[in-house]
């Protein structure tokens, strides 16, 4: 039996983000998709305003360890990721990890206006 395709929304964001910019990465991000769960650095993903927008939205979050963001491809580059992350994009790199099996990008890296958050989407078979 085909499972049916999984859509993550992963993100990336600054220590002090709130709920308005993660909102605003995701709106820029989802283009009418429906996305299924939530995908972030694993040591953010208790920040207090993730743990909020997520909540409110109802979706389970997934936890990306440093190891598998690293060995993710990303579509976009960011030097400050690179270095603080080792990875160009930790949006896409969470979205593409927690998106399993066959993952692919769906919707490469946005920022929010602030520039506090970011977001992509990627399509995967699940976890």
């Amino acid at each position: 039996m085909e499972r049916d395709a999984v859509i993550v929304a992963g993100f990336g964001f600054r220590g002090a983000v709130e709920v308005a910019s993660l909102v605003d990465a995701l709106s820029k991000a989802r283009q009418g998709h429906a996305v299924q769960a939530l995908a972030t650095a694993a040591d953010k993903a208790q920040t207090p305003a993730f743990r909020a927008f997520s909540e409110g939205l109802g979706l389970p979050v997934v936890c990306i360890d440093k190891l598998a963001l690293a060995v993710q491809v990303t579509q976009t580059q960011s030097e400050a990721s690179a270095v603080a992350r080792n990875t160009g994009s930790v949006a896409e790199a969470s979205a593409l990890a927690a998106a399993g099996k066959g993952a692919r990008l769906i919707a490469p890296r946005v920022i929010s206006d602030d520039r506090m958050a970011t977001c992509a989407l990627a399509e995967g078979e699940g976890p």
